[in-house]
């Protein structure tokens, strides 16, 4: 099943925040990263638990808040790219909190979610990003963590691959559009 991302504003007229951009960018980061993750399991790799999956989800939900990063450098200058993205990685980290507390119980789970942000953030920059979108080596980064996660067991052997060469690609191309799609009218 396709799965289809609402990015357009219901009235093209209204300038936009970059407050309710940062809001629309973290649920679609969301939506994004769930749909990868399901579609691991789709492609019959094999997750331990629900924290498990979870974990994978944000491991996504990071590298895709690194790719608005890059998204936003070309498009926004410096204090603006910048509050547009601490926007955004607060709405996701409200949204793994929520979601990590249905799932899983009362607990910090934002709070491990931004310390995985802000190690990955470091790795992340180390790694290149051009008009065509990730590096293969950014992409096999993603491949790299989602692998630690699930393990290098007979099941998940191959997730890493999985990863580079599909859906590491898929979670950017739907992003990239989305992003493109919110800013046709530039947020104030």
């Amino acid at each position: 099943m396709a799965l289809r991302i609402k990015s357009h504003w219901s009235d093209p007229d209204r300038a936009r925040s970059l407050d309710e951009v940062a809001g629309a960018l973290a649920f679609i980061a969301w939506r994004i990263a769930l749909d990868r993750a399901i579609n691991l399991h789709c492609e019959r790799f094999v997750y331990r638990d629900d924290a498990q999956r979870l974990a994978v989800i944000e491991e996504y939900l990071v590298f895709l808040i690194q790719i608005a990063d890059r998204l936003a450098h070309a498009r926004l200058d410096e204090d603006r790219r910048r509050d547009l993205i601490t926007g955004f990685a607060r709405r996701v980290f409200d949204h793994v909190q929520d979601n990590a507390t249905d799932l899983l119980g009362p607990g910090a789970h934002g709070a491990a979610f931004i310390e995985r942000l802000n190690a990955r953030s470091g790795e992340y920059a180390e790694y290149g990003f051009t008009d065509e979108g990730p590096s293969y080596p950014l992409l096999r980064h993603l491949g790299f963590e989602i692998q630690r996660l699930m393990g290098e067991g007979q099941e998940n052997r191959w997730v890493i691959d999985q990863v580079m060469d599909q859906d590491g690609w898929e979670a950017y191309r739907r992003f990239d559009r989305a992003f493109a799609d919110l800013f046709e009218s530039d947020p104030v």
